[in-house]
């Protein structure tokens, strides 16, 4: 049997706002695949063919995808005996399985976390956040990826992300290949298919704005998690300040890079200051993460 509880502190809000954002995204899903078969009635087959492919494919493999795009390289006790070392005393205070732990060659300081579940996790440092933190700081900052394996909502992440990306494919295609082209503008059914670049950008938008709600207040339970498992949030206060102010000293074009993945990381990556990004980023801002770790070691230093 599957393991399903660990010492990391239980979290209400981020449980209830997982199965919210599902059946939301669930309900969205089943309302976009009905335009489409209503509106392509003769193509159903591959409609069904097409999104069941695509969902299985984003379940199973958007992981191993995200991972191999950062570079992470999975690397053994011999070959970085120090990270193994921190991994598996959280490990130990956690009372979890250990998942496997990886290493990506980028200067961007950052760590990340990716898997359906215990038995899949991986967690991924780079060589610029290893070169950058003191020990105390690193354990703060594996201990927040580790939390996002043990609460599952890496997973909840992978699946509510996938409508996002199929209307968005759907959008394309129908833009760039012309589903309209053959039909008349008073056509009802040539009427429906010229709207189907506008529902799915409808659709894209609201599963956009649902996953970024839910990711947000994802990254401040797992910041709140390991406070609380480590019992040092200064550490991890200190980890997230470093962090975010070496990020200004990043080429840009490392920072063009490594931006695709933000959802991952502990810290987002920006390329510019006046990035559209900040304002809809994946993470709380930096005052707001420092704010509740303040709240929780004032919390702890009381008797």
């Amino acid at each position: 049997m599957a393991r399903t509880r660990t010492r990391y502190a239980p979290d209400s809000g981020l449980t209830t706002r997982m199965v919210t954002t599902m059946f939301l995204i669930g309900l969205l899903y089943v309302v976009f695949v009905g335009v489409l078969l209503a509106a392509l009635r003769g193509s159903w087959p591959i409609i069904l063919v097409i999104t069941g492919g695509l969902f299985i494919a984003q379940f199973w493999f958007s992981d191993r995808i995200a991972a191999f795009g950062m570079g992470a390289r999975e690397v053994t006790p011999e070959e970085a005996p120090e990270l193994h070392g921190t991994v598996d005393r959280i490990c130990a205070l956690a009372d979890m399985p250990k998942p496997r732990v990886a290493i990506a060659q980028s200067d961007v300081p950052n760590a990340f976390a990716t898997g359906r579940g215990e038995r899949t996790a991986l967690v991924c440092v780079t060589t610029g956040l290893l070169r950058r933190l003191e020990p105390e700081e690193l354990e703060g900052v594996l201990a927040h990826e580790m939390s996002h394996v043990a609460h599952r909502d890496v997973a909840v992440m992978t699946i509510a992300s996938f409508l996002g990306v199929l209307a968005g494919v759907i959008t394309r295609v129908a833009l760039w290949g012309g589903f309209a082209r053959n039909h008349r503008s008073n056509d009802p059914v040539g009427i429906v298919i010229m709207l189907i670049p506008l529902i799915s950008a409808v659709v894209y938008a609201l599963s956009f704005l649902l996953t970024r709600l839910l990711s947000r207040y994802r990254e401040l339970s797992a910041d709140r998690a390991a406070a609380l498992l480590t019992g040092r949030p200064s550490a991890l206060a200190s980890a997230l300040t470093k962090v975010d102010g070496q990020m200004a000293r990043i080429p840009t074009q490392d920072l063009r890079k490594a931006e695709p993945y933000n959802a991952f990381y502990f810290v987002p990556a920006f390329s510019s200051k006046e990035s559209l990004g900040r304002l809809l980023s994946s993470h709380p801002t930096l005052e707001q993460r420092l704010d509740q770790l303040a709240r929780i070691s004032a919390g702890l230093s009381r008797p």
